[in-house]
């Protein structure tokens, strides 16, 4: 099962996060959608408290020997599962599926879906599989030129050699620049518990090597078939991922001012304007759309 957050009321919004990070990055701007939307907050399989891919796999695979059994990768087919199941790379398809699978449990048809980099492509997925009311991707991978060659975190690498010391390291600010400062804009932001959550979520995700792989290996080239409301918001100082030079001109753009990569502990307020923006079908918050817009092209 999937693990998730789920608080509010309205229109269901469903948040996809980062890699490496779990549904807790979040935790910045879900009081402030609560009120206006019904917020699932997920785990994305191999991330935080939800079972890898190649666990929903193997559940897959022994649920289409006994066909009354929910599928947890319903949709995949048999052979795609069993390369899942063994252990392969991780595309960001494949997390879509999953996550699709999980919210058909949920009895979700078709809600509104935002996500941030690793995130933000997987939202793309469901989104130009049918599967979303509307997308909003902030910092997406995905929409690079080329693929891009195989590589292993070595921040990662660097995190797990520090586990023990981390408790130390990230109590002082330039502790937390150098941990976060790739990322966020603003580490100092960061309450100390969280900036310690953090960084042990990233350190410890058991989907990650799986999932970089995957995305590393692809690219999304689907934008412009999209139809449902695009949202683009791209952060200011981000150092990972550039906006492509070509975007649909149905997609509405937002620069978020003095955010890196990972914007919501940087700017939770503006994080939560833009997502409420996406996520609304009726004209509300154009003046902010279009001003934002201009300055984003």
């Amino acid at each position: 099962m999937i693990a998730q957050r789920r608080v509010g009321v309205g229109e269901p919004l469903v948040l996809l996060h980062a890699l490496g990070t779990d549904r807790h990055m979040w935790d910045p701007v879900i009081d402030r959608l609560a009120a206006e939307r019904d917020v699932i907050a997920l785990d994305m399989p191999g991330f935080g408290a939800s079972p890898t891919i190649a666990e929903l796999a193997r559940r897959g695979l022994a649920a289409s020997e006994r066909p009354a059994s929910p599928a947890d990768l319903a949709g995949v087919d048999h052979a795609r599962l069993a390369a899942l199941a063994a252990g392969g790379a991780v595309s960001p398809a494949d997390l879509a599926a999953a996550i699709h699978s999980h919210l058909v449990a949920l009895g979700l048809d078709r809600p509104h879906v935002a996500g941030n980099s690793l995130g933000g492509w997987v939202a793309l997925e469901l989104a130009l599989a049918g599967r979303a009311r509307s997308v909003t991707a902030i910092a997406p991978a995905g929409l690079w030129a080329q693929p891009l060659s195989p590589k292993r975190s070595a921040a990662r690498r660097l995190a797990r050699a520090l586990r023990p010391a981390l408790p130390a390291l990230l109590k002082s600010g330039r502790g937390r620049r150098i941990a976060l400062g790739g990322t966020i804009a603003h580490p100092e932001r960061i309450p100390y518990a969280a900036a310690l959550a953090l960084v042990r979520a990233y350190a410890d995700a058991p989907g990650f090597d799986a999932a970089n792989a995957g995305m590393r290996a692809g690219r999304f080239t689907g934008l412009a078939e999209i139809d449902v409301p695009l949202t683009l918001a791209w952060p200011e100082h981000d150092r990972l991922v550039a906006r492509p030079s070509t975007v649909p001109a149905v997609a509405r753009e937002f620069r978020l001012r003095g955010c890196g990569h990972m914007p919501t502990w940087d700017d939770p307020e503006q994080v939560a304007r833009v997502l409420l923006a996406g996520s609304a079908l009726a004209p509300c918050d154009i003046e902010l759309a279009a001003e934002q817009d201009r300055d984003a092209r």
